[in-house]
């Protein structure tokens, strides 16, 4: 069985709540990544995604558009960062790892290549912000192939016609997105949230995970009380920016930092 859906059975059988936290791979600098992932994992990560850097990254605010700059300042590429998942498998063979990013450089390889090298390197997702469900099948058929779960993100605006096409090609999790607006804005509507999740279970079985505006522990909580789980991103690289003049070990600490007591909220809400 995929790790994604491993983990968020077992956590939906205890009745637990996943954290799944983002970083950049590369940012601030690539021997800061793989030391992050493990840092991330032993404070209460339970899926990782990790970040292509890209040029356009269009679904992201300035906190981790910046980070973009800086891995690819750094010529950290898609085949870096499936390196360094490779080297994360060395030593964590159970924590979920997701790609997420866009459609470029995944096309560039090919579909096919992609998926070979994304399974021999230990990824079980990937989610592709600007590959709409009406181009996805091509790469569907392949991660599929490898078994590969493909992950969508679903909007507040968007409709039950759309999200019933979403679903039906969707894998691991649906990805809701809080707020109509770019990582790391606006503030969190929990009705609003509690509206869409509600919608969304009427349509699949698939666990739902609630990301964009949860920056604290008690924004965690709000969306833990509806959702099977939570992904934090910007806060995450916000605080490897604030420490990148210190080094690998501060940055890694500081993230680490960010994760306790978001998980420490989670786990209260058993």
């Amino acid at each position: 069985m995929n790790r994604i859906n491993e983990c968020l059975q077992q956590f939906k059988s205890q009745g637990r709540k996943a954290l799944v936290g983002y970083i950049v791979s590369g940012d601030p600098f690539l021997d800061a990544t793989l030391p992050a992932m493990h840092k991330l994992v032993a404070e209460g990560v339970d899926i990782i995604e990790l970040g292509i850097p890209f040029s356009d990254p269009m679904a992201d605010g300035p906190v981790i558009q910046l980070a973009h700059e800086r891995a690819l300042a750094n010529n950290v590429s898609l085949t870096d960062t499936l390196a360094v998942v490779t080297e994360f498998r060395k030593t964590n063979s159970y924590t979920p790892v997701i790609l997420m990013g866009y459609a470029n450089p995944v096309e560039r390889m090919g579909y096919k290549a992609f998926a070979s090298l994304a399974k021999n390197s230990g990824i079980d997702g990937i989610l592709t912000v600007d590959l709409p469900p009406e181009e996805a099948l091509g790469l569907n058929v392949e991660l599929k192939s490898v078994g590969i779960e493909n992950i969508f993100l679903l909007a507040p605006s968007t409709t039950i016609e759309r999200a019933n096409m979403i679903v039906n090609m969707a894998g691991g999790f649906l990805y809701y997105v809080s707020l109509n607006g770019v990582t790391g804005a606006g503030n969190l509507d929990i009705d609003s949230v509690a509206a869409k999740v509600t919608e969304l279970r009427g349509l699949t079985d698939l666990p739902i995970c609630v990301g964009f505006g949860i920056k604290d522990a008690e924004s965690a909580a709000a969306v833990g009380n509806l959702a099977d789980g939570v992904v934090i991103g910007s806060v995450l690289v916000k605080q490897a920016q604030l420490l990148a003049e210190l080094g690998t070990d501060a940055v890694v600490e500081g993230m680490g930092g960010v994760v306790k007591p978001i998980r420490a909220a989670l786990d209260a809400l058993v």
